[in-house]
């Protein structure tokens, strides 16, 4: 049996043709030029129909490819970036631009709350977080700056959402992509019933304008005959309920309970794992569905993760990409030889990751500390994924206080995840034995391991995870490096924020 599984990322776009073993038979990655539009500071569009062309293009340029492979597709599965917000009139067309997940501006003021939700916010600390929440609805936004457009406004869609209507002609979406701005009751995996709950009035939208949602694994319809002609799928082909990028790697890696962590390196870097009962790792942090039965993913963000990543190697590493070119490798691969030239801690350079702001550090910029003569361009590349990775411990340590459960190991995916170089370190870093799978296409492989059981080729998710799921590499921790990482997270790193702090919120107060 073999299930199609597209994913929808940020920077790119692939359709892959899975076999129930999980293995990898076909793959079309489209990359965007551009990912996004920014017509102002802190914007980030694009054309919806822009992903809905490149989804068509992929799938195309798969038929086209291997042909018989893809008549035999029997299945169709979906996955992408979250929180990424498109909105359509009642012909179903799109009223604006998608409003990407990256993207910071603010509606303005403060939302009507009551008194007593005032004190409730007030008492457990995160008052500012509440109000922040209410800002960053893209509702909120377009009722103050574009009521025009708002009015138009039938559905208020995620990407998903989106993709799923243009596929199926039907608005109806997983309940495990439901991740962002909108009044989705993540502990009982729903819509507020009570339609009077804040949450319906933090974030401002009417439930008619909002999508149907299934389980995981269910059917959330069939591909159309319009969507047919346009992506050479077979009219008729089940579409199946799979999650969000992140809720399908933590799955792909066989994240089970929380004793086994989940870390993916990609555009957002992400430490999470799976767990059977509802906790918040910090208030009003909710831990979003997983696509296991009854489980949630608890989970904390460096939001501009391996971004700094590309920014990096935008910035600072044309050296190196000229060199890899004459050696015909990628840059990557160089850098990653010149890291085993700079010793764990970067010899005193420490980054602290959190270029874009999160709900419990709104006002939060980036820094990098501790700059000598000694210090290379290489040194900040190997301080990048230190600081990072520093992040990410904060956030693992954060999610165990909660579960009260030591992560043993950790499964590694998203684009950093390809290093070797990277794994090892990583590993170094956590003390920890860290693994990767058969393929750095995990979010894909969640997603088809969730079709293959929504196709019945497996009873369960346990049971699909044992075949389709294979490790391929694991590392183990050099325990020296890791008292040095330790030294240098306890003594400095945690410091960073408190010490840093005060500097991010002037900074704020300047307009620049």
């Amino acid at each position: 049996m073999n299930i199609l599984s597209i994913d929808c990322g940020t920077q790119s776009l692939r359709a892959i043709i899975f076999s129930s073993n999980g293995e990898m038979l076909a793959k079309v990655k489209i990359d965007y030029d551009p990912p996004y539009y920014s017509k102002d500071v802190d914007y980030a569009e694009q054309e919806p129909y822009f992903y809905w062309n490149m989804l068509c293009k992929a799938t195309t340029q798969l038929s086209e490819m291997v042909p018989e492979l893809f008549s035999s597709i029997i299945g169709v599965t979906l996955t992408t970036q979250r929180a990424t917000t498109i909105v359509l009139d009642k012909h179903g067309e799109p009223v604006r631009n998608a409003i990407l997940w990256l993207d910071q501006r603010l509606a303005q003021g403060r939302p009507n709350f009551t008194w007593l939700e005032n004190l409730g916010f007030s008492i457990i600390g995160m008052k500012d977080a509440a109000e922040k929440a209410w800002r960053r609805s893209t509702a909120n936004y377009m009722r103050q700056h574009e009521p025009a457009l708002w009015a138009k406004v039938d559905k208020y869609l995620l990407l998903s959402g989106f993709l799923t209507y243009k596929l199926t002609d039907h608005f109806v979406d997983s309940v495990a992509s439901q991740v962002g701005y909108i009044p989705f009751d993540y502990k009982h995996n729903t819509w507020f019933e009570n339609p009077k709950h804040y949450k319906w009035r933090m974030f401002g939208i009417e439930r008619e304008k909002l999508p149907d949602l299934v389980k995981p694994t269910e059917l959330l319809g069939y591909i159309t005959k319009e969507a047919a002609a346009q992506t050479k799928l077979r009219e008729g082909l089940p579409l199946i309920a799979a999650g969000a990028d992140k809720m399908c790697e933590t799955l792909a890696i066989g994240c089970f309970s929380p004793d086994v962590g989940s870390i993916s390196l990609g555009t957002t870097a992400t430490v999470e794992t799976t767990f059977e009962k509802y906790i918040e790792i910090l208030p009003f942090m909710p831990p979003y569905p997983s696509i296991v039965p009854d489980r949630y993913n608890p989970e904390v963000e460096i939001f501009r993760g391996y971004w700094l990543i590309s920014w990096f190697m935008n910035e600072f590493a044309e050296h190196e990409v000229i060199e890899a070119r004459e050696m015909g490798i990628p840059a990557e691969d160089l850098l990653d030889r010149r890291l085993k030239n700079i010793p764990a801690g970067s010899e005193g350079l420490i980054v602290h990751p959190t270029w874009t702001p999160g709900l419990d550090k709104a006002f939060s910029r980036g820094a990098i500390i501790g700059f000598s003569d000694k210090h290379t361009r290489i040194h900040i590349y190997r301080a990048l994924i230190e600081g990072i990775n520093f992040g990410l411990i904060e956030g693992k340590e954060l999610i165990e206080k909660k579960t009260k459960v030591q992560m043993k190991k950790i499964g590694i995916s998203g684009g950093g995840a390809i290093s070797d170089e990277i794994c090892q370190i990583t590993s170094n870093m956590f003390g920890v034995p860290v693994y990767r799978v058969q393929t750095s296409e995990t979010s894909s492989l969640g997603a088809a391991i969730a079709g293959c059981v929504g196709l019945k080729e497996y009873p369960d998710i346990e049971t699909a995870v044992k075949s389709m799921v294979h490790i391929s590499k694991q590392f183990i921790p050099d325990l020296n490096e890791h008292s040095i990482y330790r030294k240098i997270y306890n003594d400095i790193y945690k410091e960073l924020w408190q010490t840093m702090k005060p500097l991010y919120y002037r900074i704020s107060k300047i307009k620049l």
